[in-house]
């Protein structure tokens, strides 16, 4: 049965929000939102009622993400190496972590979304699913094409890494204070930083940033050096052979 638009329009800002943390770049996102209405105004009448539109929309969207993040990155990546150390620290009965520290960082808006952020894409899609959006176990699992079980494990250790980004990355967090805007955030304008196209406000924070952080001043550096040994690749007009200038100009 085709979906009603008002049920598009309903469901909406919920596709935006978790837009936004599969892809981790709003205008990325912007378009998986767009591409995912898309989809399911094209494929409505492959909707049968048999999950609500929340859950449908939403595998929609998880399936179109991994479809386009398979073809930009085909090869493995290090979460699993990254899952695997979380498992066994979280097996040993001598690990424990500060629940002062990670409280106190989870309240801080900023902090809990960058630990998000840094959740290996399938564990970010659990935890957002079920922890922000509300859906069920049994609907993440549908929303994943995965098994109850299954799902409860990825929730499980999407919450159990939460935890442990929050209290290890605690003393990069001192590093980080009085430092206006954050890391990923002020990465993702040093394009329009280069280009001259950022307000006066967002180059200020930026530049502010990039006075006092202990880690992008150097990565900002080496984007500035590289970006200028690519345009020194360029080949002097010249190198057009003659004849070929000659025949081009008649």
């Amino acid at each position: 049965m085709p979906l009603d638009p008002d049920v598009l329009a309903e469901e909406l800002p919920g596709l935006v929000r978790y837009a936004v943390y599969l892809t981790r770049n709003r205008a990325d996102a912007d378009d998986l939102v767009q591409d995912t209405l898309e989809r399911a105004v094209a494929r409505g009448g492959t909707f049968r009622g048999d999950s609500s539109p929340t859950t449908w929309l939403h595998r929609v969207m998880h399936r179109r993400f991994l479809d386009t993040r398979r073809r930009r990155t085909p090869e493995p990546t290090a979460d699993e190496e990254l899952m695997a150390r979380v498992e066994a620290a979280w097996r040993d009965d001598a690990y424990t972590v500060d629940p002062e520290v990670v409280l106190a960082r989870a309240e801080e808006r900023a902090d809990l979304r960058d630990a998000l952020e840094h959740l290996p894409v399938i564990l970010r899609s659990a935890v957002v699913l079920h922890d922000m959006q509300g859906l069920t176990s049994a609907e993440v699992a549908t929303v994943h094409g995965i098994g109850v079980p299954a799902a409860k494990q990825r929730l499980r250790r999407g919450r159990a890494l939460l935890v442990t980004l929050l209290a290890d990355d605690a003393d990069r967090h001192l590093a980080m204070e009085g430092v206006p805007m954050r890391c990923s955030e002020a990465r993702s304008l040093v394009g329009d930083y280069l280009d001259d196209e950022l307000g006066a406000r967002e180059r200020s924070l930026l530049e502010g940033h990039l006075a006092s952080c202990p880690t992008c001043p150097g990565l900002y550096a080496s984007i500035v050096g590289v970006s200028a040994a690519v345009g020194r690749l360029r080949d002097p007009d010249s190198v057009v052979p003659p004849a070929i200038a000659e025949r081009l100009s008649l």
